[in-house]
């Protein structure tokens, strides 16, 4: 993260599916609204009260992208990390325009009120990284040469 972004974690519900598209160039976007709504517990009523909800407009690149549009739905509990990016834009009618959104660093399906069973995706293009001693894609010679030492 550069300096002077502003990193925020939010814990909220996906208000509708994930819309995934791809550029031009190929590279995955996935668009979505996460809303987070305060609740408290109110002990005259003894019960629990909804606040005001607040919603963010979230994006996400690449195979993060992908994996949002594969393993997220609608009403899905989500706990996400990002970094807020403000738009600026101008109508066609020449107002100056602007709008926050969370541009997705991670994200993964809330477990406090739901089980998800977690699968570890394949990469598509290894890095010549992923082909060494320590790799655990597969490919790697079992083992490692008598003369190799951990990279930690």
């Amino acid at each position: 993260m550069a300096m002077g972004e502003t990193p925020i974690t939010i814990i909220g519900n996906l208000t509708a599916d994930p819309e995934l598209k791809f550029t031009n160039s190929g590279a995955a976007l996935v668009k979505f609204t996460v809303a987070s709504t305060p609740r408290t517990y109110d002990k005259e009523s003894a019960q629990w009260k909804d606040g005001t909800a607040a919603f963010f407009r979230c994006a996400a690149w690449r195979q993060l992208a992908e994996h949002v549009a594969d393993s997220l739905a609608k009403g899905s509990r989500v706990v996400l990390s990002g970094r807020i990016r403000q738009h600026n834009w101008k109508t066609d009618q020449g107002e100056n325009r602007s709008m926050l959104a969370v541009e997705v660093d991670d994200i993964g399906p809330s477990l406090q009120f739901a089980t998800a069973t977690v699968q570890r995706a394949q990469r598509s293009n290894p890095t010549p990284a992923d082909n060494g001693p320590w790799s655990t894609s597969g490919t790697a010679p079992v083992g490692p040469a008598p003369d190799d030492k951990p990279p930690f």
